[in-house]
């Protein structure tokens, strides 16, 4: 059988995207999503997602990590998938779409996606980290200089260890650039590697800065491996609302391959 694929970017967050909206796709076959998101032996991805029919919105987001299992949301994959459905002709300049942690809405113009993300009331925190969930669960840990970190390794610790064993969680490492700036590494589980970028990761980064009080603005830009994002919330009093990550979403390419 030949599959039929998309493959978008977003600050090098790459997916595989797959039009699944008549639902052939092999969804529970782990070992197969795995290989084509592999960067050697299939088209290469940080994950994989399908856009399905909803019932009531636009389209539905189903998203995989790269080790082949049904992941948690993710920020940027959401944001490629807006643009993948502006190509397919499914909408328009904005939407309002199905997903693992609830309804989203996008807009898109000139290749810059806005998507809001779900709204933030619980960030637990002590002097060396910040955790919250922004649709997937996050660790942050500000620092003095992010070039310095060997991510995956320590990345990896912090992952697998005490309090998050099992369940495991995000791993961030941010550095304060300017008074509404960060730098940002991150290490995704499923992924379990430090990737160019992460959508959830960003966002929950510009509300842990705020939170601690290392800025107090509302619009933050943050500064990722493969490029440049922006978060922007509304606060009152411990709640983040109208949260939106904002930022490129690029076509790569399309073709076909045997599963």
């Amino acid at each position: 059988m030949k599959l039929q694929f998309y493959k978008y970017q977003g600050t090098g967050n790459d997916f595989i995207m797959i039009d699944n909206r008549t639902l052939f796709f092999p969804k529970t076959d782990v070992k197969l999503i795995n290989k084509l998101c592999d960067r050697r032996f299939g088209i290469g991805a940080d994950g994989l997602i399908l856009l399905e029919p909803s019932e009531n919105e636009d389209f539905t987001m189903v998203y995989y990590n790269a080790d082949g299992n049904e992941g948690s949301m993710c920020g940027n994959g959401g944001r490629c998938l807006v643009a993948f459905a502006n190509q397919l002709g499914i909408i328009k300049n904005e939407t309002t779409f199905d997903a693992v942690d609830g309804l989203h809405y996008a807009t898109i113009k000139n290749g810059i996606v806005s998507l809001k993300m779900i709204d933030v009331n619980e960030i637990e925190g002590s002097d060396s980290h910040s955790f919250l969930n922004t649709g997937s669960p996050h660790h942050i840990s500000f620092c003095d200089t992010i070039s310095n970190i060997n991510v995956k390794e320590l990345g990896a610790k912090i992952r697998y260890g005490s309090p998050y064993f099992e369940a495991g969680t995000n791993v961030n490492f941010a550095e304060q650039v300017a008074k509404n700036s960060f730098k940002v590494r991150t290490y995704e589980r499923g992924v379990e590697d430090e990737t160019l970028a992460c959508g959830t990761g960003v966002t929950a980064v510009a509300i842990a800065a705020n939170k601690t009080n290392k800025t107090t603005a509302n619009h933050i830009k943050i500064e990722v491996l493969g490029g440049n994002l922006e978060v922007s919330f509304d606060k009152k009093g411990d709640n983040y609302t109208n949260v939106f990550l904002t930022g490129p979403a690029q076509f790569v390419f399309e073709g076909k391959i045997s599963i």
